[in-house]
């Protein structure tokens, strides 16, 4: 597996930027199947390339230089995929990776933990490989950060949508409710991209196999530590035949 050291990261690490990234790429990507029915979804080709490639160059270009990807479905095709990608990194960007490879399938919250367990950071960003979410990452960490909280959803503006939950915050932004899914003219969604405090989060109680959105964001946010922050930028999940075609026209390559 080719490594970059990290030799030009040195000079692009400065406080107020996440250095590591977990990117969750493990999913069976059910739903897509009809269109896409031999590859992890995260690897689905949008405009002639991965769509998991966007996610890693917006994030590369945001000051993220150490990357875990955390695996499961068909993990030898992500593993021939980043042979390829990061055989000739791109100069100045400097980057390292690891892989997190579930023997089982553990939920999204187990795959976190996983993962957690290789992050040499203490303040992680975790995203899902099947969406693109181009927010403002500095002010993500600038408002995790002062709110001193142990995980910020990135919430993102949505009118006229049936197909996510809602997210309610109080005044200071921390999570007041999670509301189900069904039908809403408008509100703030989970948008699949998280600032976690690792230290935190590992020391929760929590079973092998568990979701990430129920076990824990909805079974800890009561406590006050878990903040949203809503950020209108552009935003797609792959995850159904519909959005996927979109992306063909809408993410420039």
């Amino acid at each position: 597996m080719p490594i970059n050291k990290d030799k030009s990261f040195s000079s692009q690490e400065k406080d107020g930027v996440f250095k590591e990234a977990i990117i969750l790429a493990g999913g069976l990507g059910t739903r897509l199947r009809t269109v896409v029915p031999d590859l992890p979804k995260s690897l689905a080709p949008v405009r002639g390339k991965p769509f998991i490639s966007y996610v890693i160059e917006y994030l590369q270009k945001n000051g993220v230089g150490r990357f875990i990807f955390s695996l499961g479905y068909k993990s030898e095709l992500f593993e021939d995929f980043l042979n390829t990608k990061f055989s000739s990194p791109p100069e100045g960007l400097g980057f390292s990776y690891q892989l997190s490879k579930e023997k089982e399938p553990l939920g999204t919250g187990g795959a976190i933990r996983l993962a957690c367990s290789k992050a040499t950071e203490k303040s992680l960003l975790v995203v899902n490989g099947d969406t693109l979410f181009s927010i403002n990452l500095a002010k993500l960490h600038r408002f995790h950060s002062n709110s001193k909280a142990h995980c910020t959803l990135s919430l993102k503006p949505m009118q006229n949508s049936d197909r996510y939950g809602m997210v309610e915050l109080n005044e200071d932004g921390s999570i007041k409710s999670f509301r189900e899914k069904q039908f809403y003219q408008k509100g703030l969604i989970n948008g699949g991209m998280y600032a976690l405090e690792k230290d935190y989060f590992l020391k929760e109680k929590l079973p092998v196999k568990f979701s990430f959105e129920n076990d824990y964001l909805e079974k800890f946010y009561p406590q006050g530590n878990i903040f949203g922050l809503p950020q209108d930028e552009y935003f797609i999940d792959i995850g159904i035949p519909e959005d996927y075609q979109r992306a063909q026209t809408e993410i420039k390559g």
